[in-house]
Protein backbone atom coordinates (compact mmCIF):
# COMPACT_ATOMS: atom_id res chain seq x y z
CA UNK A 1 0.00 0.00 0.00
CA UNK A 2 1.44 3.38 -0.97
CA UNK A 3 1.92 5.85 1.84
CA UNK A 4 0.28 9.26 1.39
CA UNK A 5 2.54 12.30 1.33
CA UNK A 6 2.03 14.65 4.23
CA UNK A 7 2.65 18.37 4.56
CA UNK A 8 3.63 20.11 7.76
CA UNK A 9 2.38 23.54 8.78
CA UNK A 10 2.17 25.72 11.84
CA UNK A 11 -1.25 26.20 13.39
CA UNK A 12 -1.94 28.87 15.98
CA UNK A 13 -4.80 28.01 18.32
CA UNK A 14 -5.86 29.84 21.47
CA UNK A 15 -5.16 27.97 24.70
CA UNK A 16 -8.82 27.25 25.55
CA UNK A 17 -9.40 25.68 22.13
CA UNK A 18 -6.18 23.68 22.39
CA UNK A 19 -7.15 22.43 25.85
CA UNK A 20 -10.50 21.26 24.46
CA UNK A 21 -8.82 19.52 21.50
CA UNK A 22 -6.31 17.79 23.79
CA UNK A 23 -9.09 16.58 26.11
CA UNK A 24 -11.17 15.36 23.18
CA UNK A 25 -8.13 13.54 21.76
CA UNK A 26 -7.46 11.87 25.11
CA UNK A 27 -11.12 10.84 25.41
CA UNK A 28 -10.88 9.11 22.02
CA UNK A 29 -7.41 7.63 22.60
CA UNK A 30 -5.84 9.71 19.83
CA UNK A 31 -2.84 11.99 19.70
CA UNK A 32 -3.59 15.69 19.48
CA UNK A 33 -2.25 15.67 15.92
CA UNK A 34 -4.41 12.67 15.03
CA UNK A 35 -7.46 14.39 16.51
CA UNK A 36 -6.83 17.53 14.47
CA UNK A 37 -6.43 15.43 11.30
CA UNK A 38 -9.71 13.65 12.09
CA UNK A 39 -11.54 16.94 12.75
CA UNK A 40 -10.30 18.42 9.47
CA UNK A 41 -11.11 15.28 7.48
CA UNK A 42 -14.63 15.09 8.94
CA UNK A 43 -15.27 18.76 8.18
CA UNK A 44 -14.08 18.28 4.59
CA UNK A 45 -16.18 15.12 4.19
CA UNK A 46 -19.33 16.81 5.50
CA UNK A 47 -18.74 19.78 3.19
CA UNK A 48 -18.14 17.36 0.31
CA UNK A 49 -14.72 18.90 -0.27
CA UNK A 50 -12.65 15.70 -0.22
CA UNK A 51 -11.44 14.45 -3.60
CA UNK A 52 -13.29 11.39 -4.84
CA UNK A 53 -11.47 8.12 -4.20
CA UNK A 54 -10.10 6.27 -7.19
CA UNK A 55 -10.81 2.59 -7.61
CA UNK A 56 -7.96 0.46 -6.32
CA UNK A 57 -6.04 -1.86 -8.59
CA UNK A 58 -7.81 -4.86 -7.06
CA UNK A 59 -11.22 -3.36 -7.81
CA UNK A 60 -10.16 -2.77 -11.41
CA UNK A 61 -8.95 -6.37 -11.71
CA UNK A 62 -12.23 -7.69 -10.28
CA UNK A 63 -14.22 -5.50 -12.69
CA UNK A 64 -12.29 -6.76 -15.70
CA UNK A 65 -12.62 -10.41 -14.62
CA UNK A 66 -16.39 -9.93 -14.30
CA UNK A 67 -16.56 -8.76 -17.90
CA UNK A 68 -14.81 -11.90 -19.17
CA UNK A 69 -17.23 -14.23 -17.37
CA UNK A 70 -20.24 -13.86 -19.63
Amino acid sequence: MAKKATKSFILRVDSDTMDAIEKWAADEFRSTNGQLQWIITEALRKARRLPKKKKSETDNQEDSSDETQV
